[in-house]
């Protein structure tokens, strides 16, 4: 297989650049650059495969054609062209654009769509000897990112985003990404001998996640990626990848609870369980989160509770806090993680957090709060 290395772009939700980072080191790849959103990375070809199985914590994996200053559409459209697009789209694929633009001088996105699909036209016309590209093969969606005037090409290697692990085909009226519940529940540092409850679970997201990073359970064992498509990827990287992530599957004796007062959630998590192969983690089961008790064991509490924007209205979020406040200062030596976007969290939970770490449920701002010294400690 070819050693040529290769440049990448992880994507993610702001707030989760470092774990994303950890993660591509984790793999043996280079980090090269880090900004809101986006790690770009070196790696080979099998780079492609193995972060799209294993980053829990990113949205989508690109591979960067290149970048460059891009002022005027003269110069996006000579850099486009001057990219070699051939190396890695067939005469017959498809190659749609879209992308966006931040502080830039090109900021119409429809001209910068347009610009750069005659780009790489030309030059596929050059290369390929065609002047009409049927378009009926292998989709390669170009995505371009033009920042304070450099643009960056790229070609997504993932389909869907890596969020939709496959294992959650339905989910309840407010989801967390699978992406965000991970990186929470890093954050909560999961151990085996300490239980993780998730009390408000919805669809079980975090008890799920925190299972499939306890077991080694790559994230992307459950779906298909677009790339596996791909020409110029041997099918032997896939299969290596798809092979690795089951010799890396190990017993554990952690132990989570998704528990949840709406019995239809809880049978959405069972099913959600089964699919992702992790009923023997997780015991799942119907209960009042205002009613938990630790009932002599360790624990950690990893929640997403309403906040009043998509579920509940806002009085009634802060009445939830309020009671949960109570419930969940009786759990001594236990520790408490909770996500919400009401900045006066604090006030009518009735405690200040240890530490509160900023976070974005996709678009929504959100206080990660974290109650993790115990009460007699204080």
């Amino acid at each position: 297989m070819s050693m040529t290395e290769y440049e990448y772009v992880a994507t993610c939700l702001f707030g989760l650049e470092r774990f994303v980072g950890e993660e591509i080191e984790a793999l043996g790849y280079t980090r090269v650059d880090t900004m809101d959103g986006r790690v770009t990375f070196r790696g080979d070809i099998s780079a492609i495969a193995r972060c799209n199985m294993w980053l829990r914590c990113a949205e989508r994996i690109y591979l960067k054609m290149g970048s460059f200053r891009a002022e005027t559409f003269t110069e996006l459209f000579d850099g486009t062209r001057a990219l070699p697009w051939e190396e890695w789209i067939g005469r017959d694929d498809a190659f749609p654009v879209k992308g966006h633009s931040v502080r830039s001088l090109l900021a119409s996105i429809p001209d910068c769509q347009s610009i750069i699909k005659k780009a790489i036209v030309e030059r596929m016309k050059d290369e390929h000897g065609l002047s009409i590209f049927p378009e009926e093969g292998v989709k390669y969606q170009i995505d371009f990112f033009i920042f304070n005037n450099t643009a960056t090409l790229m070609i997504d290697t993932s389909g869907a985003p890596l969020f939709k692990r496959g294992y959650r085909p339905v989910s309840g009226a407010a989801p967390l990404r699978e992406t965000l519940a991970c990186a929470m529940v890093k954050l909560s540092r999961p151990r085996e001998n300490v239980l993780l409850w998730d009390p408000m679970c919805g669809s079980g997201t975090i008890p799920i996640e925190a299972a499939l990073l306890m077991t080694d359970t790559a994230p992307g064992s459950f779906r298909s990626f677009v790339s596996e498509d791909f020409f110029d990827i041997p099918p032997s990287v896939w299969k290596e990848a798809r092979e690795e992530a089951r010799d890396l599957v190990k017993a554990t004796e952690f132990r989570a609870y998704a528990s949840d007062i709406d019995p239809a959630m809880v049978d959405l998590t069972k099913e959600n369980l089964r699919r992702a192969g992790m009923e023997s983690i997780v015991k799942c089961f119907v209960k009042d989160a205002r009613t938990v008790a630790a009932g002599g064991m360790r624990g950690t509490v990893v929640c997403n509770p309403p906040y009043g924007e998509r579920l509940m209205d806002i009085q009634s979020a802060r009445a939830l806090y309020r009671e949960l406040g109570r419930t969940f200062s009786a759990l001594d030596r236990w520790q408490i993680y909770i996500l919400t976007s009401d900045e006066e969290f604090e006030r009518h939970y009735g405690k200040r957090a240890d530490k509160v770490r900023k976070l974005y449920n996709g678009m929504i701002k959100c206080g990660y709060y974290q109650f993790f010294k115990s009460q007699s400690a204080k």
